[in-house]
């Protein structure tokens, strides 16, 4: 495993991919079942989904509830590590969501 170059690396190493930060971004409201996440994450697979929240737990940055109970119930909610690194996405959608259009341009092209 090799070390870090600096912090913007190890964020990246947490988030990366398509289906990370729409996760957190998902979660940032409070709790949820998975079949709510799925619902909410247009276009993820059922398997893509449990491989991404078991990687964001085992980071620290998603927290499992189990609740024993029939049926069975499951919730997904961000830890503080997890909070704190939503907050540090807000400035990117703000960015996004700024440049949308332009973005949407360049990517057709």
């Amino acid at each position: 495993m090799r070390a870090y170059t600096c912090g913007l690396d190890a964020a990246a190493d947490v988030i990366g991919g398509k289906w990370k930060p729409r996760i957190l971004w998902a979660l940032h409201h409070g709790p949820m079942r998975f079949g709510e996440l799925r619902r909410e994450i247009s276009g993820v697979t059922e398997k893509m989904l449990i491989q991404q929240l078991r990687e964001l737990e085992s980071r620290d940055i998603v927290h499992r509830e189990v609740f024993h109970q029939v049926p069975p119930k499951v919730e997904y909610s961000l830890t503080e590590l997890g909070r704190s690194l939503n907050e540090a996405l807000i400035p990117l959608d703000t960015w996004g969501s700024e440049h949308l259009t332009e973005l949407e341009a360049s990517r057709v092209r």
